[in-house]
């Protein structure tokens, strides 16, 4: 099919245009992103099951809508995908193991049903790691995610796949859970936007959990402004998950003014910045400046209790995993990857002492976070130390030193999975091999609204974000 119109990079506000003025349909749309798929998901591997009967079925629904005058959301028509561990009435959710290969829940997600009410046209299921746990083994029964700009290299974290779709142009806003940063890492390492919600803003009922208490479901899209409009029907209380907060919901969009004038920011420095790559390092603080240009101020701020956070993390989030995987793992366990099942097992040796312990030292660092908004609007930090590893690297150089890839990617965005603060990356700058570079922006609880406005001033600075993956190596 031969478009006018170059559909697969479009924003959703671009895409909204276009049909209302019936330049471009639904349905063409949705035909164009398929075919686009199929011709890249051999390189790409970015979905486990693709949904085109259903994706064609919910086009022409949107289609009739529209030529009915129905133009109310924002979101009709908009194509989307899920990341494979939420669930999905008559769809299966592999959840990226052998395990659930062929599961089928009679259920759908919470923010599936808030998406599909919206208007929103399902293109699949999106690649994950595991269980949402560990990196996908080469040999696995489900092949990993590559990254567009290089796939030689890592999409990172859990929600591969939808950073992967979302920088190869293949879908306009996709769903990603983040329990240690797999929302904001596949953002920085495939240079898409992502949002990490404040805990108890998104409904979490139908996601499988990796850690109940660190678990946050979040949009990933291309712009701040696209995330802005897909947060906006997922947010808010719902009785299944006794974890969401009754708070009221925002209006996301109307935040992004452009002015930031005013504006607190903090710049971590301890722990983030100065153990950065020196890439990472130069790009956050150009953006720094940049910001501090617009009429915010900037000064460092430091987090004495952050270095807490791996072990903490350890404390907290294993035994809640091996919890939910206990009998799976006395049962199935030769269904698990070798080291995912290894990862999970490990939760039983945590005492209960010890999971007490990280709870209350959690609840020092938030504390501590929380201080430290008493005087600013947002933190800055870098949301990974290193652009994108290689696809099986074990250990990442930065500076004079060697440490493992996984701790690594997680050691900027974990600790605000335990604080549970609302944290977006955002693309700030490339490598000299041409690789991406992220910004993290962290707020109050709650107050996803201050940091979409300054993530959405950056870009409005920027073009990072614009910028097309070459879908090579």
């Amino acid at each position: 099919m031969v478009q006018a119109v170059d559909t697969s990079y479009l924003s959703i506000a671009e895409l909204a245009a276009l049909y209302r003025q019936r330049d471009v349909s639904p349905v063409e749309v949705t035909q164009h992103l398929l075919e686009r798929t199929a011709g890249l998901q051999e390189r790409l591997h970015a979905y486990i099951t693709l949904t085109p009967e259903l994706a064609l079925a919910e086009a022409r629904q949107a289609e009739a809508a529209l030529l009915r005058g129905e133009t109310a959301s924002p979101l009709l028509g908009i194509p989307v995908a899920y990341k494979d561990i939420v669930m999905t009435k008559g769809i299966r959710t592999t959840c990226g193991s052998a395990l659930h290969l062929d599961w089928v829940p009679e259920q759908d997600a919470a923010v599936v049903e808030q998406w599909r009410a919206a208007g929103t046209v399902m293109l699949g299921k999106l690649t994950t790691w595991e269980f949402a746990s560990g990196a996908q083994a080469l040999d696995h029964a489900i092949s990993g995610a590559r990254n567009p700009w290089n796939l030689a290299h890592s999409p990172a974290g859990s929600s591969s796949g939808s950073g992967a779709a979302l920088a190869a142009g293949l879908v306009a806003g996709a769903i990603g859970t983040d329990t240690g940063g797999s929302i904001r890492g596949p953002a920085a390492y495939c240079g898409i936007t992502g949002l990490k919600p404040t805990y108890g803003r998104v409904s979490r009922a139908g996601v499988l959990p990796l850690a109940w208490s660190m678990d946050h479901v979040g949009p990933m899209c291309r712009s701040v402004a696209d995330c802005a409009l897909m947060l906006a029907p997922m947010a808010g209380y719902d009785p299944r998950d006794p974890t969401t907060s009754v708070l009221p919901v925002p209006d996301y969009s109307a935040a992004l003014t452009g002015q930031i004038k005013g504006l607190r920011i903090g710049l971590l420095r301890t722990f983030f910045l100065e153990s950065a790559g020196a890439a990472q390092r130069a790009a956050v603080e150009a953006a720094a400046k940049l910001l501090e240009g617009q009429g915010a101020s900037v000064e460092p701020v430091d987090l004495k209790k952050v270095d807490l956070a791996p072990a903490v993390s350890h404390a907290v989030l294993a035994p809640e995993a091996y919890a939910y995987h206990e009998e799976w793992l006395k049962t199935r366990a030769t269904e698990y990857g070798p080291d995912v099942r290894e990862r999970l097992r490990l939760g039983a040796f945590v005492t209960g002492a010890e999971y007490l312990k990280g709870q209350r030292l959690r609840a020092l660092f938030r504390d501590e976070v929380d201080q430290a908004f008493a005087r600013l609007d947002v933190l800055l930090a870098p949301t990974t130390p290193t652009a994108a590893t290689a696809v099986g690297q074990n250990e990442v150089k930065i500076g004079d030193g060697t440490f493992p890839v996984r701790p690594s990617l997680i050691r900027y965005t974990r600790p605000f999975n335990l604080s549970g603060h609302p944290a977006a990356s955002v693309p700030c700058g490339f490598t000299a091999e041409g690789l991406p570079l992220g910004l993290q922006i962290v707020g109050r609880p709650f107050d996803e609204a201050t940091v979409l406005r300054v993530a959405d001033a950056y870009q409005r600075l920027t073009d990072w974000h614009t910028r097309r993956a070459p879908l090579g190596g």
